[in-house]
């Protein structure tokens, strides 16, 4: 499909692309949404926790809401989400990623930009244990890119999966890790940098021999956690590989059912590469939107509403 035009433009203040990220990673807030937890044990004997939000009526409708990196099933763009599409007659299951919801997972491995494989089990035991029609995905920068991987790299997709929604998604994981690594993105580099380390060192008893003082002491760049953990930890060769296989971007012309990406011109954290132009234009199924505003999973809105969440209700309801 051609590109979706997009007549979003925020206050002043939110026309600067950083002062959107920050304001909604930071300073957002979001009440009113009820959460129940289910703890899903994986195939490979891992768990993770599921985050449930329901509708005020029954309903046959459901969203998978995928965070983004170091995020959680409590972010604020997740509950945001979640309270709208309940207020909407959608229920809401908050994915946390393995070692994403207040403990360690058990395993070696934890969780990256293409393990669709966790997806696509947590979608098998939906659909085996609860009575929905319509499934929904809307997936948050690397959820994002997870959701699209998904839907195009060879899963069998259930029918009862009608449709995505991708915001601020880093198609190119290379391209936007090269921005990440950049001087302009520094405070946010260090930020995920210092999580992500801190989560090594809780597992570090757990694999001495493979998690050591020597490794972690060595990451200097996001970068190098990818060469030193992500790819030993999820069978690739090193980071470079890692990006290559789970880029999102190659497996876009094999989307069979509607998708919408949405990526903010001013979104610090991606480069040309992540704006799929020429396979948006070539996909009936595949929408882009492109603001001129928005940051990285910014997109200030009117009430606590942000535009993203505005277009997604409207996107699955139209779809």
């Amino acid at each position: 499909m051609p590109q979706v035009p997009s007549n979003y433009l925020p206050p002043l203040f939110f026309r600067n692309g950083h002062l959107a990220t920050i304001y909604c990673g930071l300073f957002r807030k979001v009440n009113g949404v009820i959460q129940t937890r289910e703890r899903l044990t994986l195939s490979d004997g891992d768990f993770l926790d599921l985050d449930w939000s329901k509708s005020s009526s029954k309903t046959k409708k459901l969203v998978i809401l995928l965070h983004g990196l170091e995020g959680d099933g409590q972010r604020p763009y997740i509950t945001g989400s979640a309270k709208l599409f309940n207020q909407n007659g959608f229920d809401a299951c908050a994915v946390n990623y393995r070692g994403c919801s207040g403990e360690p997972n058990i395993t070696y491995r934890s969780y990256h930009s293409g393990a669709t494989e966790d997806l696509a089990e947590i979608v098998h035991h939906i659909l085996s244990n609860k009575n929905y029609s319509e499934i929904y995905l809307k997936g948050f920068s690397l959820g994002g890119n997870l959701a699209l991987k998904y839907l195009g790299d060879g899963n069998v997709v259930p029918k009862e999966v009608k449709g995505a929604v991708a915001i601020s998604v880093p198609c190119s994981l290379k391209d936007s890790c090269n921005q990440l690594l950049s001087n302009e993105n520094i405070l946010y580099a260090r930020r995920f940098k210092k999580h992500l380390i801190a989560k090594l060192r809780q597992k570090q008893p757990m694999f001495p021999d493979l998690i050591t003082n020597s490794a972690i002491k060595s990451i200097k760049t996001l970068k190098d956690f990818d060469d030193i953990y992500t790819s030993k930890a999820h069978n690739f060769k090193d980071a470079l590989d890692y990006y290559t296989k789970c880029s999102s971007l190659q497996f876009l012309p094999n989307i069979s059912v509607p998708s919408l990406i949405i990526n903010a011109k001013d979104d610090s954290f991606l480069g040309n590469d992540c704006y799929p132009i020429i396979e948006a234009e070539k996909n009936k199924n595949l929408y882009l939107e492109t603001p001129k505003y928005g940051g990285h999973v910014g997109f200030w809105g009117k009430q606590n509403v942000t535009y993203t969440e505005q277009q997604a209700l409207k996107f699955f309801k139209t779809h």
